[in-house]
């Protein structure tokens, strides 16, 4: 406890506080009387981090979505891609190969967008934090910073001038010996949360503006596959009419059947491309089984060298073989893992990842495509046989890129997310309005566990913060 009478010494009142005994007030005149603290209120329930992160994800989601919106390419980009379209060779090979490329850059640039969005998510957390530290002891730094200025003002008196300032400067050092180390500690908490802030701001500033470009090459990315999948109908026109009856009739199958057995069945006796493509897959499954050891490694090395023959009708590989090789189709949060609760008191079948708007959607792996189109509570769907008794399904895209009986290569485009979730019974008890991407695998008509197939660092499964 310090008296105000050796306050006095430098025209500064010292107020003893239990829990700060160095809290200093500017005087102008006499110094005031000491005066209890207040009782502090009731402190507020500290915020839930992982709620307050999701918020926050949400937030840098939408700012994310009003800066997409306002990109747009130059003229000069715009010619460049038209160009480079244009000097490719027209061929159905040539154009596939582009698309799996154009998927596979536009993947990567989806990827660092998720990563951009939650590190800013993260920086948006921790400034908030440091603000609201800031904000909560407003009024401890205040009696500070008004020490600190009194003292600037009417600092101690030189020693050995006269009787009364030495007896002033005794008086000063006793204070400042009392005081200082408490307010010291405090000027310094106040500066390294300062520096942390100006440190997150610039953090955040420099993200914003990588994400910016990363932004703007996805959006070329989306227009240069525009272009090509523009360029690769070009090449199917010849037989648009029998499409478009088989698109028909498919519709109408779907219509009748009552289970993905019976619509992958359906499809395959009445659809003429796909029973077509079907056999001549199952012959190349048969073909491949009779190959000798070095035929069989010859096609290994050829499918191992990534640019496996892009006229073939069968898998590189057979599916079984693949586990831990294949890639998550969609960049995105894995919110529901095959077993997990489904919302309904069911174990879900399959998995579901949260994506951002327009992401694109590829082939897991070579497949054909048995069905693509609205099938019942699964919305826009896309069935592929990958062989060896082996169905992959994905359910919630917005717009498909494919068509059914068409032989699609690992990597290759099929689809393109939404702007919002579609509902479906596949997305059901989902704690987000983001567009969801159903999976699921089949075996012999048998939902099984995907998670063997998809390579080490798309198996985990992130929280569901959205």
């Amino acid at each position: 406890m310090i008296l105000p009478a050796i306050a006095a010494g430098v025209g500064v009142a010292v107020i003893a506080v239990s829990a700060n005994p160095f809290i200093v007030r500017a005087q102008d005149g006499e110094p005031q009387a000491a005066q209890s603290a207040p009782q502090p209120a009731a402190e507020p329930a500290p915020p839930d981090p992982a709620a307050e992160l999701a918020a926050k994800r949400d937030q840098t989601r939408a700012e994310l979505e009003t800066l997409s919106k306002s990109i747009n390419l130059s003229t000069d980009k715009v010619s460049a891609l038209q160009q480079s379209i244009a000097d490719l060779e027209k061929s159905t090979q040539s154009i596939r190969q582009a698309l799996i490329e154009s998927a596979a850059r536009r993947k990567t640039l989806d990827k660092q967008i998720l990563e951009s969005e939650k590190k800013l998510a993260d920086l948006g957390v921790k400034q908030d934090g440091i603000r609201r530290s800031l904000h909560e002891r407003r009024g401890l730094l205040a009696e500070v910073l008004a020490a600190l200025q009194r003292m600037g003002r009417n600092p101690p008196p030189a020693l050995l001038v006269t009787p009364d300032d030495a007896l002033a400067s005794v008086r000063s050092a006793i204070l400042l010996g009392a005081v200082v180390p408490g307010i010291r500690k405090e000027t310094d908490k106040l500066a390294a949360d300062l520096a942390s802030l100006a440190a997150l701001q610039t953090a955040s500033a420099a993200e914003k503006a990588g994400l910016t470009a990363t932004m703007t090459n996805g959006i070329e990315e989306e227009r240069r596959m525009d272009l090509l999948l523009a360029e690769n109908d070009k090449l199917s026109r010849s037989n648009a009419a029998d499409l478009t009856a088989e698109k028909k009739r498919s519709e109408e199958l779907a219509g009748k059947a009552t289970s993905l057995e019976g619509l992958v069945a359906s499809m395959e006796s009445e659809i003429a491309s796909v029973r077509d493509a079907a056999a001549a897959a199952r012959q190349a499954e048969e073909n491949r089984k009779l190959m000798t050891d070095e035929q069989r490694a010859q096609a290994k090395a050829l499918a191992d060298s990534g640019v496996p023959d892009k006229n073939r009708i069968a898998p590189a590989y057979p599916f079984g073989e693949l586990k831990a090789k294949l890639e998550v189709p969609v960049a995105g949060d894995i919110l529901r893992q095959f077993g997990d609760a489904d919302g309904t008191g069911h174990e879900a079948m399959g998995m579901t990842i949260a994506t951002n708007p327009e992401t694109v959607v590829t082939a897991p792996a070579d497949g054909l495509v048995v069905f693509a189109g609205a099938f019942r509570s699964y919305g826009q769907m896309i069935i592929l046989d990958t062989g060896d008794g082996y169905h992959l399904v994905l359910s919630g895209m917005d717009t498909i890129n494919t068509r059914q009986g068409k032989f699609v290569f690992s990597g290759e485009p099929l689809a393109v997310m939404g702007a919002k979730r579609v509902a479906s019974a596949t997305a059901l008890a989902l704690e987000t309005d983001r567009p969801t991407l159903y999976i699921e695998f089949r075996k012999d008509g048998k939902p099984v566990d995907s998670r063997p197939w998809w390579t080490a660092k798309d198996t985990g499964k992130a929280r569901n913060d959205s």
